[in-house]
């Protein structure tokens, strides 16, 4: 991708980020408004000066005009996910936590019978929302019985355990946030 369209690109997501008009980035930059629209055209090429400013103006590292936009866009299948296997529960992490990232996003299967999880680390919380069957969760004493389409959020620290219904396998999605 060319310069001009990476800068065009670029100034035009982090001005509309902010709700900005042309005229309002031209005031706070120095820069003229027909300047800013032939840049956010691709039609024009600007000075490094004109880089600082703008940047200076966005409260942005000069490089933020200067970067290709990245592609946040991530297709997993199921397949490809090598699950993790403890007896009779089955976890398939499709995104782990990553500087980017401040969550796991998992699909558990159960067969009947179910899991104990010993708890997360302090300051995370877990949510759940069932697909199949039915599961009871039980965390700080109390049981809860979730059904498709129920979901459930809970603080994760505490040891809980997922016995699933018997003679009834269990599909869920978890996400588990980390604060």
């Amino acid at each position: 991708m060319e310069i001009g369209k990476i800068i065009a690109y670029n100034l035009k997501r982090l001005r509309e980020e902010r709700n900005w008009s042309l005229s309002q980035l031209a005031e706070m930059a120095g820069v003229s408004k027909v300047m800013l629209s032939q840049l956010e055209k691709g039609a024009s090429n600007p000075t490094i000066n004109t880089v600082w400013k703008i940047t200076g103006a966005l409260h942005e590292p000069y490089t933020s005009l200067l970067a290709l936009p990245q592609d946040h866009t991530i297709h997993i299948r199921k397949q490809d996910i090598q699950p993790l296997v403890e007896g009779k529960y089955h976890i398939f992490n499709y995104y782990p936590k990553d500087a980017d990232r401040d969550f796991e996003l998992y699909q558990i299967e159960l067969e009947p019978g179910g899991h104990e999880s010993i708890g997360h680390p302090v300051d995370s919380s877990e949510y759940i929302m069932m697909i199949e069957g039915r599961m009871e969760l039980k965390a700080r004493e109390k049981v809860y019985l979730l059904s498709p389409d129920d979901g459930f959020c809970f603080n994760a620290s505490v040891p809980h355990v997922y016995p699933s219904r018997k003679n009834q396998n269990a599909k869920a999605v978890l996400m588990i946030c980390y604060t």
